[in-house]
């Protein structure tokens, strides 16, 4: 492997993933306010976003800004250990959303 391909970290990674990371490290209203595209805003879609970023360059570059810096900050996180945004009542296990059980 090239020194290039090494040191890219979009190296290998799908438009799918890179938004399915995004979408789950900011959510797509975040993502609506940070790259203001309508397919973002819009009643939005995985399906309905990748079809436009697709056949838009400067709207999949924008896309791809963003995931590298976001990867490079202290507060992104992977998808399987993103922590719930959604605030749940005290006792409410936010993965779950059912009640801790007492013990």
């Amino acid at each position: 492997m090239s020194a290039p391909e090494e040191k890219d970290p979009l190296h290998g990674k799908t438009l799918k993933a890179i938004l399915i990371d995004l979408v789950d490290c900011y959510g797509w209203e975040e993502l609506g306010s940070r790259i203001r595209i309508n397919c973002f805003n819009d009643n939005p879609s995985l399906k309905s976003s990748l079809t436009f970023l697709r056949k838009t360059s400067w709207a999949r570059e924008k896309v791809e800004r963003l995931y590298l810096k976001s990867i490079h900050k202290e507060d992104f996180l992977p998808p399987k250990t993103k922590a719930p945004t959604k605030k749940q009542e005290p006792g409410i296990n936010l993965w779950t959303g059912k009640p801790f059980e007492e013990e």
